[in-house]
């Protein structure tokens, strides 16, 4: 009898061990896949990139480009006016590259030691134009058009913090015309703003860069403002300098250098700076 209970202690003893093992073993697996998860989402490096709205477009496709063979490298872009920008960064925002529409904010940062000046430089260049709706039959050939009484809202970029509204003001000043024009001028906070509102007919005539133009359907170009009367619109693009990723950030600095990706960027209407 005592036999059969000592028997009978020492199996419910060992299937215990045995559940007891198995828990851990579980419990083990559980953790280990846990912690490879973990690892699989911290091999992925998230860039953000404040770029001007005009690039929009062309950067959609850089990012599939690159993204597809860059596969632990994620890119945010932060897309808006270069002057927006530029302050958002002066301010600490995250960022990793700025890419603007303008030198002059550029040389801000620059001066600011935000970005370096060595990881800095000129990377495209584009024009300026005005365009009204793509069903529109009213003629307009130059900036002397505008002041027509059937223009009723001419839009532009904020002059102080979108490039495209300076160089507009810029244009029209050269033709002694901004301050007749006051009335008729609709402000908007970037260029991409400004295309809308001539797609969607609340505005009559709008300026915007040539590439903008080309990416519309519902707007057409019904002039191109004379260079002369403007700065030039240079693209410049830097390496901010409190980017936690600074190695990858400049790979992608590297890349947006590359035949490649200038290849999509003059696919896109730009011009590449000889």
């Amino acid at each position: 009898m005592h036999k059969l209970i000592k028997s009978s202690t020492v199996f419910v003893l060992v299937i215990s061990i045995i559940l007891l093992l198995s828990g851990c073993v579980g419990s083990a697996g559980k953790n280990g896949s846990s912690s490879q998860t973990s690892s699989k989402t911290a091999e992925t490096i998230e860039l953000t990139i404040s770029a001007a709205a005009s690039l929009t477009d062309a950067l959609k496709e850089i990012q599939h480009s690159y993204e597809s063979t860059h596969t632990g490298i994620k890119l945010n872009f932060n897309f808006g006016g270069s002057g927006a920008l530029e302050k958002q960064i002066e301010q600490g925002a995250p960022s990793d590259l700025f890419l603007s529409a303008s030198t002059k904010n550029m040389k801000s940062l620059v001066d600011q030691q935000l970005i370096d000046t060595k990881k800095q430089k000129t990377w495209l260049t584009n024009e300026l134009v005005a365009v009204i709706p793509a069903d529109g039959t009213m003629n307009i050939a130059s900036v002397t058009d505008l002041t027509k009484k059937e223009v009723k809202k001419v839009a532009i970029g904020i002059p102080e913090s979108v490039p495209a509204g300076n160089y507009a003001q810029e244009a029209l000043m050269k033709a002694k015309l901004w301050d007749t024009l006051q009335s008729k001028l609709v402000q908007a906070k970037d260029v991409r703003q400004v295309l809308q509102y001539v797609e969607t007919g609340n505005a009559d005539v709008g300026f915007v860069y040539k590439t903008d133009a080309l990416t519309s359907q519902k707007a057409k170009i019904a002039f191109e403002v004379d260079p002369k009367t403007y700065l030039p619109v240079e693209y410049p693009i830097g390496i901010v300098k409190a980017s936690k990723h600074i190695q990858e950030a400049e790979d992608f600095y590297a890349y947006l250098q590359s035949q490649e990706s200038l290849n999509i960027m003059a696919k896109y209407g730009f011009t590449i700076p000889k």
